[in-house]
Parts: structure tokens; sequence; C-alpha cells
């Protein structure tokens, strides 16, 4: 009987093997260090652009100068400390996208990938780069707008899609009372849709499957369903490179199965974070007043946002939580240890070939 070997997710020139790429989790979640340690595991590494190199000190004027600075530094950094595959996650929502995509492209990393928003006109901000191009949706729908919009004003294809379902940790791209009432279809429904709906267009997009992924057998089931990869974000917190402050990270492992709930965010989508004292305050009605020299999302409106996001989640990330919480994806409450990035990974890649 001939060996088993681990699936390679391929996008264009690209092989991820294992075919995970590590999701991009803001604020100062996922930077250089966690990055470049997965690309070394010969997964794909993440920055989450949002919020680095000390923008919370900015004024107004600097606000975009010292974001793109934080960009091209961590990128830099994460180069110096890998020559793996390193992507970087640009939302779509954030009112400086247009600017981090063009670091990005300066800095030719390997894979832009852009949520929270569609990203329609990305294909215009890389042209002439080999950069891969990753949109992330939640349905087959919105896959087809960003396709067709790519196909007919630029002749351009995503080089893949990162379907992300219910179960992802963050603002979600479904209703609030849709993932709060559990009325939304489940991840393995959408992915089954999406690669049908792929396969009708005879193309060559791989999809990737991301949202409540824990092990190996979850990775062996959305690839026999027609995934070509997966993308895990929550496992990742807890490893001894990922960026975030050590609070952070034992907020996860504290955390039991009912602290994990969906709040309403003040951007207007429903984030899936992991309970505390002051979520609870906020539920009540509670606000904390801010001033907002930035508007750093544009669909946040400081006049009306019970709470600056922005600052929650900077605060998190240095640790501080008690006007904080942490964002979480469904399975949080299942981490029990830090560990390493090798030693997650090569859990994974067992499990994975256990189970195909």
């Amino acid at each position: 009987m001939s060996k088993l070997v681990l699936p390679t997710l391929q996008i264009g020139d690209l092989s991820i093997c294992p075919p995970i790429i590590q999701g991009g989790m803001g604020v100062r979640v996922s930077g250089a260090n966690l990055a470049s340690a997965v690309a070394n595991e010969g997964c794909a590494g993440v920055i989450a652009s949002v919020g680095l190199g000390g923008y919370e000190n900015a004024s107004a004027s600097k606000f975009v100068e010292i974001n793109n600075d934080g960009l091209r530094t961590s990128i830099r950094q994460a180069r110096l400390q890998s020559g793996g595959i390193l992507g970087v996650n640009v939302m779509v929502v954030l009112s400086n996208y247009e600017e981090f995509v063009k670091v990005c492209v300066e800095e030719s990393v390997d894979l832009i990938i852009c949520g929270s928003g569609l990203p329609l006109d990305l294909p215009k901000l890389t042209e002439g780069s080999n950069i891969k191009l990753i949109p992330i949706v939640s349905s087959a729908r919105a896959f087809n707008i960003i396709y067709r919009k790519w196909k007919q004003n630029y002749n351009k294809i995503p080089d893949a899609v990162i379907l992300e379902g219910p179960l992802a940790g963050g603002h979600l791209g479904f209703s609030y009372d849709d993932i709060l009432h559990e009325k939304t279809k489940t991840l393995e429904e959408l992915v089954a849709e999406l690669v049908e709906f792929i396969a009708t267009l005879d193309e060559n997009i791989p999809v990737i499957a991301a949202g409540g992924i824990w092990d190996g057998a979850d990775i062996a089931r959305f690839l026999k369903i027609g995934a070509a990869g997966v993308q895990m974000a929550t496992r990742f917190v807890c490893t001894d490179e990922c960026d975030v402050h050590e609070d952070f990270k034992q907020a996860y492992i504290n955390a039991k199965k009912e602290d994990i709930g969906i709040i309403n965010s003040p951007v207007g989508l429903p984030g899936r974070v992991i309970r505390n004292e002051f979520t609870h305050r906020v539920l009540k009605g509670e606000t904390i007043p801010f001033k907002c020299p930035h508007h750093c999302l544009r669909s946040c409106n400081p006049r009306t946002a019970p709470y600056c996001i922005a600052k929650v989640l900077t605060d998190a990330s240095k640790g501080k939580l008690i006007n904080s919480f942490v964002f979480a994806g469904a399975n949080a409450y299942r981490c029990t240890e830090i560990v390493s990035v090798k030693t997650l990974v090569d859990g994974l890649k067992r499990e994975l070939l256990e189970n195909l």
C-alpha cells in the first residue's frame, strides 16, 4: 500500500503544504512573529494589517503614514524570519484600505486576503504585480458578484476564495439575528454550494473553508467536500509565537463553552467574542465616550457608537481586558494549552493523514 502524502493547496505557482492558511487576526494578534512561524511550517502565514504602528497616539494627519509604516515594518520583519509564503489580510471596510494594498504591492507579499466588504477594485489596485488575490465571502452569491466584476472590468479572476462560515471569530458576514438564533447555513453547506457554483464556471479557483475548523479531522472533512484547503485562526492564538499579550491567550485557556457569545459590534456587524464583565456592561447599555480623530472604519459612526471598537481591540492586544474583550472562534473554549506553532502544525498534519 502506498504511503499517504499530505495534500497541497495550490494557488497559482504557490504550493501550501499542509493546506492551511493562518487567518489574519487584528488588532495586533497575527503579526510578523506568528505569520513567519506559520510560514516556516509550510502553511501560509498572514499578517493582519489593521491597527499596526502605534496609530492610537497619532494625529489625524499622521494616521495613514504611521499605519503604512507599521505594516511595512511587519512585512519586512516576517521576511527576515521566514522564506515561506506570506500574506496580508486587508479589510475592505478600512478607511485606509487602498493605502494598505499599495504597501502590500510595494513589499511584494505573496497573498492579499480581503474580507469585511467586497473588494471589487482589488485587481486595479494590484495591477502589474504577481500577488495572489483572495477574497473572503460568506456565500456563493457574494463570490459571484466579485467574480463577475473582476472578469468584466479587469479580465481577472480570484486566485482562490475563502468561504468563512458562521462559527468564525471576530466580525461575521451574516445578520445578527441569524447568527444568534442559528438560522445560517452550516459551513459544510456553504462550501458545497460554492464548490458547485465554481464548477459551473469552468475555472480553476480553489475554495478554502474557514470558521470553526479545529483539527485535522475537520480539514479532511472539508477536503472531501471539495475544498482545496482551510483557513484557521483560533488555534494559532494559543501558540508561543502569537504576537498578542499572554493575558489575551489566557482568556482563551480560561474560557468555557458558555463564555463564547455574539455581540452587536459598533461597526454594524455581529461579532463572536469571549464574554466578560465588559461585554455584560455594554449589553446592559453602558457607553464609553470617546473622541475619534481617525475614523478608521468606514462603517462606524462615532456619534452613535457606544464605544470605540479600535480602542477596545487595541487594549485587548496589550492584555488590558478590564474595558475590552477578545474576539474568538466558536471553538476557542477547546484551547487548553499554549504550544509552539511547530507542535500545533505537526499535530494537525498527523490528524489530517489519519482522517484522509
